[in-house]
């Protein structure tokens, strides 16, 4: 063999080797954790010359009343209050464009006519995640558009823990292995989903043995179980998320309205929508009537996710329907089924679709079924997907596990506004993606997606109607102080383009992991409600910890616990009302606080407590407490599919004729 021959063997060897070798530190290079770094605008606590401890003060928000009359304003007739932008639909695609928006210097009002997250956002399965199976499709049916709504997503999931870090978190989901054959199979998508995920990814996926994965979570079935892959996903707190965006967007100048339905979108002589007249449904609860309300806008935004067609119809009532929904429905059991740091997915079930298991709020979600659904308000969900869930999960765990029906805490039924393509057949199939639509009218809708791309959406339809009516953006030159300090600068850099990706939500910009311990000594409150406060609010759970009661014991010296499960205190319902239009006592138990996803028995139960409270703070008579309790038991039934609660009207702490 000649010298050159094994030269150009070694150099290529060499070569190899290099590749898999930068291939290897790709994927296993260490990295910073998004959201984990200690928040440079933290205020530290600070002390009055007496010696007392100082509140952050943090800036004031439009009480509801006073967003209503901005409102009003729009038809004065001067062009200084005419929005810019008028948005229909304050779920989380919705809300993404308030802020979006508000952040480039345009004048945005949003409008709902329910609550924050009241439907779809509010009933997800709390992932932020690029999609494993979407990749899998991607791959196997050679679909570039599922390729680029997982390039997408993995993107989007990093700003979630840059923008939202107490609101978010990094998960490892456990995929378990039945067969040695599918250890290569899976550990080749999982690698590529690290690969995928380049600098926006987080720890890389590995492989556990039957001893280790068993050791991880050992509610797993032990026979025929090989071994396990592990990879890092995404997961966050909605409804939360939710309405965080929307009060963020409030900060930033937006006009924010819940419980306000539009019942006619205005158009000019030409037919072009010009805005939308709107109705408050908050003083029917009350036994009052107000006149509908007119509202200009330049621009009218449909983000009513599966109810996108209704508004649509309203300026067109030909026009063809482009969403169809589809039902996912979600159990809640006890939090001693999983562990409390690790998911699980089953990616091939009885009939095809993937199931997760996950740890939440100290629960475990099991879900979801996907299925073609009709359209509904707060639709039900039925027994025998319950059971289909409940039969998949005995599946994959041990069979000393009884995993029972009554184990069933809640359960939900949400409905995705999937993009509708004629072409197939069955809803697991569609491409989640989103779509931005201008109608002849110049109404612009927004449709499809999911929570992990939400920011994308939001950034796209803002960008058409920038475009497509001229709007002219400014910059923000004086932003407001959200984190409540003077001294040091927390404001994102607006300078009218998208910015996002880096505009922190109310809460984030003083909050780290160690915050709940400065509430414990500064509060007395209990270890795991501090915490609970920390990740929930942020360092707004300054304010929430200030607004509980001092109870008459040693510790904790407040925080009232509206129920003896879960770490949910009086503070929070009061903060609701004072700080997050909290109207209705589901708004609290569902969205504020997740009590009723939770556990809908311990949420009927905390009705009577919470309803006391909101009649303090809004000024409720015995007639909309009685509202309250019937309407607010009717929800909360729903939760559970068929279970049948023990409590009556008796049962009440509330007098209540």
């Amino acid at each position: 063999m000649s010298k050159l021959l094994r030269s150009r063997r070694f150099i290529r060897s060499l070569a190899v080797a290099g590749a898999t070798g930068g291939a290897l530190y790709y994927v296993y290079r260490p990295r910073d954790i998004p959201g984990y770094q200690d928040p440079v605008t933290r205020p530290a606590p600070t002390y009055g010359a007496d010696g007392t401890f100082k509140l952050p003060r943090f800036p004031r928000v439009k009480s509801r009343a006073e967003q209503i009359a901005d409102l009003k304003k729009s038809t004065s007739g001067r062009a200084e209050d005419e929005y810019d932008i008028l948005v229909i639909g304050a779920g989380a695609t919705g809300a993404g464009v308030a802020l979006d928006a508000a952040t480039r210097g345009l004048k945005v009002a949003i409008v709902d006519r329910g609550d924050f997250s009241c439907e779809t956002s509010s009933k997800s399965t709390k992932l932020v995640h690029g999609g494993v199976r979407y990749l899998e499709k991607a791959v196997w049916d050679l679909d570039y558009a599922q390729y680029q709504l997982v390039k997408e997503a993995l993107k989007e999931r990093k700003y979630f823990l840059q923008t939202a870090p107490h609101l978010s978190m990094w998960l490892p989901i456990m995929l378990p292995l039945d067969s040695w054959w599918k250890v290569p199979y899976y550990w080749a998508g999982t690698k590529m989903y690290d690969f995928l995920a380049g600098s926006e990814g987080i720890e890389s996926s590995y492989f556990l043995t039957k001893s280790k994965a068993l050791d991880a979570f050992p509610m797993l079935r032990k026979t025929d179980l090989v071994g396990a892959l592990v990879y890092y996903d995404g997961a966050h707190n909605d409804s939360r998320m939710n309405v965080s965006l929307a009060m963020t967007a409030a900060l930033y100048g937006a006009t924010v309205v819940n419980h306000m339905e539009v019942t006619k979108l205005l158009k000019t002589a030409d037919g072009k929508v010009c805005g939308a007249t709107v109705k408050d449904r908050i003083p029917e609860r009350d036994g009052k009537q107000v006149a509908p309300i007119d509202i200009r806008a330049k621009c009218v935004i449909n983000c009513t996710g599966p109810f996108t067609d209704s508004i649509r119809k309203m300026d067109d009532p030909n026009c063809e329907e482009i969403v169809r929904p589809a039902s996912g429905v979600h159990v809640v059991l006890p939090g001693y089924y999983s562990p409390g740091r690790m998911g699980l997915i089953d990616p091939k079930t009885s009939d095809g679709r993937v199931i997760f298991f996950l740890p939440w709020q100290g629960n475990t979600i099991a879900g979801t079924t996907d299925d073609p659904a009709e359209l509904a308000r707060n639709p039900l969900p039925e027994e025998k997907s319950i059971q289909w869930i409940l039969n998949e999960i005995r599946h994959y765990l041990s069979p000393d596990l009884n995993v029972r029906r009554g184990d069933v805490l809640a359960a939900w039924c949400g409905l995705r506004p999937l993009v509708k393509d004629p072409n197939v057949k069955n809803t697991e199939a569609l491409v989640r993606s989103h779509l931005v639509h201008v109608a002849e009218s110049g109404l612009i809708t927004c449709a499809g997606g999911k929570w992990t791309t939400y920011r994308q959406m939001a950034e796209d339809c803002v960008d058409a109607a920038i475009k497509h009516f001229n709007l002219q953006t400014k910059p923000i030159t004086n932003p407001p102080r959200i984190s409540g300090t003077d001294s040091v600068d927390d404001a994102a850099q607006l300078d009218g383009t998208c910015q996002t990706h880096r505009v922190r939500l109310i809460g984030a910009h003083g909050w780290s992991r160690t915050l709940f311990i400065n509430i414990i000594q500064h509060f007395g409150v209990e270890t795991e409600v501090a915490k609970h406060l920390t990740e929930s609010y942020g360092d707004r759970a300054w304010s929430v910890a200030a607004l509980c009661r001092p109870t008459d014991k040693r510790f904790p010296a407040r925080g009232e616990r509206i129920s003896q499960l879960y770490p949910f205190v009086d503070g929070e319902v009061r903060y609701a009302c004072r700080c997050e239009y909290a109207q209705t006592a589901v708004d609290v138990l569902a969205r504020r606080t997740r009590l009723a996803f939770l556990n809908a028995q311990a949420a009927l139960e905390a009705l009577p407590r919470v309803i006391d409270i909101m009649a303090e703070e809004l000024g409720w008579d015995a007639r909309r407490r009685e509202v309250e309790w019937v309407e607010s038991k009717s929800l909360l039934s729903s939760k559970v599919g068929s279970y049948q609660y023990g409590i009556t009207n008796e049962d009440r702490s509330g007098q209540v004729p």
